[in-house]
């Protein structure tokens, strides 16, 4: 992993410290998933951001090195990894269209038979998860392995504690489940899939973490080593999910300020796709009332206005 050596760096970095200078006045830094026990002691004023070149090269500022609970953030992984393998099949088992519902509504299963708005909502990473779990055997494992390559951190583990406060709390979660399999739109024992979700969303990561392990959406389908997991159609269409389905119900505004493919996590990170140029990866803890990262919203909204890079 190379540290500041490339042109752009000298260019972003000064940028990313004004952002977080900036962040650092900021007050109304929103709350922790308290909902999540093992969230809900983070301090909503911690703060880093990383950026991740297309050639490797990663800096970053605040806690940028912090590992933090990825949580939501881990969907888009797992949807590139099952995209790869089943292609457009998998469109028939998730939508691809914003919810305007939270994101454990029960809602609008019932009215749409079982089919998940979108794979970023939980019931839509549920019927996910269950897919990439039919192929492999093992989708946290999977997704564990991914992201370590990705990234070039081998040390990426499960947080056991955050794993096991989800089942703990995971009531919500089983129900969209069954539900669903009710409809025939879940394959594996409910019991199963809920131990591999709870364990894909308690893999904890840094911002440099994130940041490298997105990259492939940046190269369009490429990883680190090369070798093409996805086409660059299939990166454009979970780019394009991303940002209309990537921060909830909360994505419109999303794109209005920021203008980048995205997505959230209720522990506070949120990664951010430039398509061609980078990936970035932003974490503070305190979250809104849509359960994004106040601070990292602000600051994703900072980085375009300032270097005015986005996809419109």
């Amino acid at each position: 992993m190379v540290i500041m050596t490339s042109t752009s760096s000298v260019t972003f970095l000064p940028i990313l410290e004004r952002i977080a200078e900036e962040i650092s006045r900021t007050p109304g830094r929103g709350r922790p998933a308290d909902y999540i026990p093992a969230l809900a002691a983070c301090d909503p004023r911690s703060f880093g951001m990383a950026l991740a070149e297309l050639d490797g090269t990663v800096y970053g500022v605040g806690e940028w090195r912090q590992p933090f609970s990825a949580q939501s953030v881990t969907k888009v992984f797992t949807l590139a990894l099952d995209l790869a393998r089943e292609g457009d099949e998998l469109w028939e088992h998730v939508g691809r269209e914003p919810s305007g519902n939270p994101f454990n509504s029960l809602v609008q299963l019932e009215y749409e038979n079982g089919i998940p708005r979108n794979p970023f909502i939980n019931a839509g990473a549920l019927v996910v998860t269950d897919r990439l779990q039919t192929r492999t055997g093992d989708a946290a494992g999977e997704l564990l392995d991914f992201l370590r390559a990705e990234s070039g951190n081998p040390a990426l583990d499960f947080d056991q504690e955050v794993a096991a406060s989800e089942t703990a709390h995971g009531a919500r979660n089983a129900a969209l489940a069954h539900f669903m399999a009710s409809y025939g739109n879940i394959d594996n024992d409910v019991p199963v899939l809920l131990d591999q979700y709870f364990r894909q969303c308690s893999v904890a990561t840094s911002c440099a973490d994130l940041a490298l392990a997105s990259g492939f959406l940046a190269r369009h389908g490429i990883r680190a080593d090369g070798s093409r997991l996805l086409s660059r159609s299939q990166a454009k269409q979970i780019n394009a999910v991303m940002l209309t389905c990537g921060t909830y119900d909360a994505a419109g505004d999303f794109a209005y300020r920021v203008g980048l493919p995205g997505k959230s996590g209720v522990g506070g990170g949120i990664i951010a796709v430039v398509p061609g140029r980078c990936t970035l990866c932003v974490w503070s803890p305190g979250l809104d009332e849509r359960g994004n990262s106040v601070a990292g919203v602000a600051a994703l909204d900072r980085f375009t206005t300032l270097t005015g890079l986005s996809v419109f």
